[in-house]
């Protein structure tokens, strides 16, 4: 990669879905679930490492989490775990990131290639990971392209969202094996007959929720898409740039960001989405029906 890259983690959460392990100040991007011997959180930051340095990785969370993963030792400096004032979803984690960046980064800010993932995946292949985030990071830099890693279903899925790629399924481009797809449109979390449908066609993707693109191309579409979103992350970075009593002015300008997702505010209403082929073994886990799919049970099931 030829221009500056920062892997932008998202990890903030209430602590609930993996109740009665899981609580406010121990989510379940702390907790081992998928490997014994390390967090979700760690999970996320090694597969990284090896495409970034530590100082590159940032974590988005909020301010009850702040510290509990700072003191978890993750591998990145405790500066890089960024807390949002309220929750605003993952349209407002994005933007509040996005300012931090255009602080630290100044002029060679709009060049800037960001890495979004998450802390709640399970994903068995690291170095197919790789591979498919290398491939959307190499399109993303010399397209105006917002990249998702699209995940081929396994199953008639009906708590994912898909995304619907060309009948013809002629790649844009092909990186290191890895095939890209122009995105026709998303669809939300489908009925049964609707899922089984999708499947049938093989021109449709879960959405994974990982996301590629240069600094310039987010904000140029987000512009578009909802002009409020954009003015909000320059007042949040111009902010920080002044550096006087921050804390309490960006808490004012993040709270009037609209709570909604990435993919509402942002994805579903660009044209210039593209979905990166991932080869590789993935699961959300959202509470714990869904570790019996990789996880083994014992004799009463658990």
């Amino acid at each position: 990669m030829n221009i500056p890259t920062v892997g932008v983690i998202m990890a903030g959460g209430s602590g609930e879905r993996f109740w009665p392990l899981s609580r406010q100040t121990m989510p379940k991007q702390l907790l081992r679930i998928s490997d014994e011997q390390k967090s979700l959180l760690e999970e996320a930051v090694n597969r990284l490492l090896p495409l970034l340095p530590p100082e590159r990785i940032v974590i988005a969370t909020n301010n009850l989490l702040q510290d509990p993963i700072r003191f978890a030792k993750i591998p990145v400096p405790p500066e890089n775990v960024l807390a949002e004032p309220v929750r605003r979803n993952t349209c407002g984690c994005l933007a509040f990131a996005a300012a931090h960046l255009l602080a630290r980064f100044g002029k060679s800010s709009d060049d800037l290639l960001m890495a979004v993932t998450t802390a709640d995946h399970s994903i068995r292949d690291d170095e197919a990971f790789r591979r498919t985030v290398k491939s959307a990071l190499a399109f993303a830099q010399e397209n105006d392209a917002l990249m998702v890693i699209g995940i081929q279903p396994t199953r008639p899925e009906t708590g994912y969202g898909y995304i619907e790629t060309a009948e013809d399924r002629q790649p844009e481009a092909v990186h290191e094996g890895v095939p890209v797809y122009k995105a026709l449109r998303f669809h939300e979390k489908p009925s049964l007959e609707k899922a089984e449908a999708y499947i049938a066609q093989k021109r449709f993707y879960w959405n994974s929720g990982m996301f590629f693109w240069r600094m310039s191309t987010y904000l140029n579409s987000m512009e578009k898409a909802d002009p409020r979103i954009t003015r909000s992350i320059h007042e949040m970075r111009d902010t920080l740039l002044t550096g006087y009593n921050p804390d309490s002015i960006i808490a004012s300008i993040f709270e009037r960001l609209p709570n909604i997702s990435i993919d509402y505010a942002l994805m579903e209403k660009a044209d210039n989405v593209y979905v990166v082929e991932g080869g590789f073994q993935w699961d959300d886990l959202g509470a714990w029906d869904s570790l019996a799919r990789f996880r083994s049970q014992d004799e009463r099931g658990n």
